[in-house]
Parts: C-alpha cells; sequence; structure tokens
C-alpha cells in the first residue's frame, strides 16, 4: 500500500498545512498558526490532535520542546508523491534560464555550467550538474599530442562532437615516427566503438599489433594501462558541476557548524556527488531522493532533485541539492524546464 493510504483526508489536509508553513518559515508549526493561516475548517483542538496521530504514524515529529511540528522525510514523500502541486514557472523565470544558459560558449561543460548557476540562484538552492555519460558515447578519432618528454595528451573526439582529454604517462622521449604509428593503429582498432567497449577490450584489440620496438613499447602502455586511461576519460566524478554552495549555507538548517561542515564535505567529495546524481529518474523524468532515502547518515540533511537532459545519443543530469525542508513544488518545476533547456542546446 502508498504511504498516502494511512493517511484520512483530514491527516492529509493538516499535513500539507504542516508541510508548507515549515518550509516558508523553518519554524515549527503548531496547531493555533495552522488554523490563522490555512482554511482548514476545523478548530485548533482538532488541528493538535490530527497532528498528533499523524505523529505516531511517522510524518511529524517534536523538536526539542517546541509545541509545534516538523515535517519527517516520509511526510516530505508522500507530500511528493501524492499531495503537491507543481508550480507554473513565470514568464521571467523562464526567459532568466533561457539567458543564462545560451549565453556565452556552447561547449557542454560551460553549458552545464551556467544552467547550475542560474537554476541554484532562482531555487536558492545548490545547483549541480552531471556531464554526459560518456562510457556510451562512439570514439570517432584519437589523436595523440606531445605535452612533455614523459606526458602525452590524449584527444578523443567522439561522434556528436564532445571530445574529451586525458594525460598518459610515457618513460621518456617517444620519436614523433612512433606518435603516428600509434596513433594510426588506435584509430584503425578503435575508432566506431564505446568508450566502453574500448576500455574493456583494448588489450585484446592491441595485442596482435607487430611494430619496431621503439614504437610497440608506447602501444604497450595502452595495452597495459588501457582500462586506466580511458576509465579516466568516462569518469562521472571528473564532470561534476557545482553552482554556488553559499547559497546554502545561508539557509537556516546550515546554521550549526556540523550542518555546515557536513556540506562542505558534500561538495569537496565529487566521487559521492557523482554517485547521488546518477539516481535513476522517476516519474515524468524526475528524481527525488530524501533525506534518509540516500542510505547514508551523512546525507540526511540533504535532498537531491535532478532531472535527465538528452546531448544527442548521450544523457546526463542537472538538478539542485539542498535541505529536506525544500519547496519541492517550485524546484521540481525549475529543475524539469531546465533540463529541456539543456537538452535544446546540446541536441
Amino acid at each position: 500500500m502508498a504511504i498516502s493510504g494511512e493517511l484520512s483526508e483530514r491527516e492529509r489536509q493538516v499535513l500539507e498545512a504542516v508541510i508548507h508553513r515549515y518550509v516558508a518559515t523553518a519554524e515549527p508549526a503548531g496547531s493555533r498558526t495552522l488554523s490563522r493561516h490555512f482554511s482548514l475548517g476545523i478548530s485548533p483542538a482538532t488541528i493538535r490532535n490530527t497532528m498528533s496521530d499523524l505523529e505516531e504514524k511517522g510524518f511529524l515529529f517534536h523538536p526539542h520542546t517546541s509545541a509545534g511540528r516538523v515535517p519527517t522525510d516520509k511526510a516530505y514523500r508522500v507530500y511528493v508523491d501524492s499531495l503537491m502541486r507543481v508550480e507554473t514557472i513565470t514568464g521571467d523565470a523562464q526567459r532568466r534560464l533561457q539567458a543564462d544558459i545560451s549565453a556565452g560558449g556552447s561547449a557542454i561543460e560551460a553549458i552545464l555550467r551556467r544552467a547550475a548557476q542560474s537554476l541554484g540562484i532562482l531555487t536558492q538552492e545548490l545547483g549541480v550538474a552531471l556531464g554526459p555519460r560518456f562510457e556510451r558515447a562512439t570514439l570517432r578519432q584519437v589523436e595523440l599530442v606531445r605535452i612533455s618528454s614523459e606526458r602525452l595528451l590524449m584527444v578523443l573526439t567522439l561522434h556528436g562532437g564532445a571530445v574529451r582529454t586525458v594525460f598518459v604517462e610515457v618513460p621518456g622521449v617517444i620519436a614523433d615516427e612512433a606518435l603516428i604509428e600509434v596513433t594510426i593503429v588506435l584509430n584503425e582498432r578503435l575508432s566506431g566503438l564505446t568508450l566502453e567497449q574500448v576500455r574493456t577490450t583494448l588489450p585484446s584489440r592491441l595485442r596482435d599489433v607487430h611494430l619496431k620496438p621503439d614504437t610497440a613499447e608506447l602501444l604497450h602502455i595502452f595495452v597495459q594501462e588501457g582500462e586506466q586511461v580511458f576509465g579516466r576519460v568516462s569518469d562521472p566524478s571528473e564532470t561534476v558541476v557545482l553552482g554556488q554552495p553559499s547559497l546554502l549555507a545561508d539557509q537556516p538548517e546550515f546554521a550549526s557548524g556540523e550542518r555546515l561542515r557536513q556540506l562542505i564535505e558534500l561538495t569537496e567529495t565529487r566521487q559521492q556527488l557523482a554517485s547521488l546524481l546518477e539516481k535513476k529518474p522517476g516519474a515524468n523524468g524526475i528524481s527525488i531522493t530524501i533525506g534518509n532515502e540516500h542510505g547514508d547518515p551523512r546525507l540526511e540533511p540533504f535532498t537531491v532533485v535532478t532531472a535527465e537532459y538528452q546531448a544527442g545519443s548521450l544523457s546526463g543530469v542537472i538538478g539542485v541539492i539542498g535541505p529536506t525542508r525544500m519547496p519541492y513544488d517550485k524546484v521540481i518545476a525549475l529543475v524539469g524546464h531546465t533540463s529541456r533547456l539543456v537538452s535544446d542546446l546540446l541536441c
């Protein structure tokens, strides 16, 4: 049975009122406050009794000795799934997003950075984005460029125009002729494959190549370390884009030193952020993970709302991270609209 099935119509109305009041004020909601600010059609005493019932069912709790109550993660989930009405985005917000995202360069990283910044400002949350999942991208061309005597830059051009780069360490100076020959081999053997196919099958595709000793030494580096090298190209943590964490630092939830430290740790750990953002999309392409649903105590203060965008045949996600006390109706509308704008620019 869905969580909302546990609630009577009166409980649903009171719970929705508590959530709206708490999201707006960050203060526990009491029965008299709800009676004054919402047309519930019942007395403060009835509201108080209903709130007690909701607390027993795990939807509300008392913070400290306050007379008011605060929504639980379970309450936010039932609100998002069955009580909420998604807002209509204002014309001003639509125009601002369009202007901010389309201004400047057309590189994927630049578009995502502008989108995350603008989305964060409009929602007052931390805008985030994850670049396209390049492991499913098809390789068109490989180029090796000498950076120093012990380092090469491998430039990968993908179908659709995206370009990825990765440094390759070499034991010493590589002759120009060897660079050219290995580049030719890599293109002959790897062009047309996905990056995932390259990463998992590279040794077997290169082992039967016969070259001069100095050239073979360079190719041997790719045979031995190819999985690691190409793994770095498609590592999602390398494509995490952040807006302004300071927008969250100003919110009441992060006034304490402990919560602020958790926020800082989250923004500094790109692998953890990438894992958060890779959640599968839910209804209407929107993924919403609330508090304890993350399954990690360190992430319980946060809600993550993301939507998938398309970049040609590839896809990524964009959204926001914020406290569980979030105006979900507004945030979900803005995240969904932003993902569509990004898709329009990248397709």
